[in-house]
């Protein structure tokens, strides 16, 4: 099986032929200013050493040696063998409030931001456990299911946001229900729940979500943003500027405070652990370590294939014709005498 692994330097190819019309075009323009400063008898009298056809050498030379670069630049490479590799690890949902109060800015730059740099940190230490991401508001939503594709959920992460739901609120309760509903339990892997929240004005029946939790012996890890003496809401228009601070009815600015109370009954209940989100500190971080020292259970296998590096067989030819033209002058040879003569070109 042949493949190459950065495919996206294949597209420099396309400059070859310009590259080839332009040396054709210069070559011929510099031809003709030196047939208007003397003529082809006077040329072999003024210029008795110099070599049309070298020139045309030489930039054929540099031509090759960029495509030949580029070609190995992209990689190519040979699978050699195929492998059944088994997968192992935990299943963890990722729950992220999107509530309008997680844009409150008592955590640098907010405490959204602060959420995703964090679950993007664990994305990219992740090695085998299966990763899901469920985003809630008035309503919860899963953003991507359980997977062993990290690109693709780093990609779901950055465009999960205050948008991203329609209905305002904090669905604590329903959101973790609908991660106990998604987990995976034909596989005998370790279940883990972490909630990204402030917390505030939870909506639903969080003593059932819970229980709910405990019989299918989920852990759930909790990490509140905010301060509990409160902070205004910022709102933002469409282009991203800072328009105010969200206000109830009677006019008066709505200030948001962190509830760690209910996050800490859910923590302590399910036999995870609540960590206060704070800036300069990565809680998530901490939670892996305990993940970590969970047991690894296999959940699946997938068949790959182990592929060898073949780029030197494109490498090493362009260093030599680049080492070559180093040699080659614009004096004229007998070599290319005669092949200047055959392609009609004057010495």
């Amino acid at each position: 099986m042949f493949r190459f692994a950065h495919p996206e330097y294949l597209y420099g190819l396309y400059s070859i032929p310009v590259l080839i019309l332009a040396f054709w075009y210069f070559a011929r323009r510099r031809n003709r200013m030196l047939d208007r400063f003397a003529g082809k008898t006077l040329q072999p009298v003024l210029l008795p050493t110099y070599s049309r056809g070298k020139g045309v050498l030489r930039s054929g030379i540099w031509i090759t040696a960029l495509a030949l670069l580029l070609v190995a630049a992209s990689d190519p490479q040979i699978g050699t063998k195929l492998e059944t590799v088994k997968q192992t690890g935990i299943d963890i949902y990722i729950l992220l409030d999107v509530s309008l109060s997680m844009q409150a800015q008592d955590i640098q730059p907010s405490r959204l931001e602060k959420a995703k740099l964090e679950i993007s940190n664990l994305i990219q230490k992740l090695h085998g456990d299966r990763l899901g991401l469920i985003v809630f508001a008035g309503e919860p939503f899963v953003q991507f299911p359980l997977t062993t594709d990290y690109s693709a959920a780093s990609l779901f992460l950055d465009a999960a946001g205050v948008q991203t739901v329609p209905e305002q609120g904090t669905a604590i309760a329903s959101a973790i229900n609908l991660a106990v509903k998604s987990f995976d339990y034909n596989s005998k892997t370790e279940k883990v729940i972490v909630i990204f929240t402030d917390g505030e004005d939870h909506e639903g029946d969080i003593k059932q979500a819970i229980d709910n939790a405990k019989e299918n012996n989920i852990v759930i890890y909790t990490i509140g943003l905010g301060s509990p003496d409160g902070v205004p809401i910022p709102l933002y228009n469409d282009q991203g500027q800072q328009t105010g601070f969200k206000k109830d009815a009677q006019g008066n600015i709505v200030l948001t405070k962190l509830d760690e109370a209910t996050l800490q009954e859910i923590a302590s209940e399910t036999g995870g652990q609540y960590y206060r989100g704070a800036n300069g500190r990565d809680e998530l971080d901490i939670i892996y370590t305990d993940l970590s020292k969970i047991k690894k259970t296999e959940f699946g296998e997938k068949r790959v294939t182990d592929y060898e590096d073949r780029f030197y067989y494109f490498l090493a030819p362009a260093i030599l014709l680049l080492l070559a033209e180093f040699f080659v002058s614009d004096r004229k040879s007998l070599l290319f005498g005669k092949l200047n003569r055959k392609l009609g070109l004057d010495q």
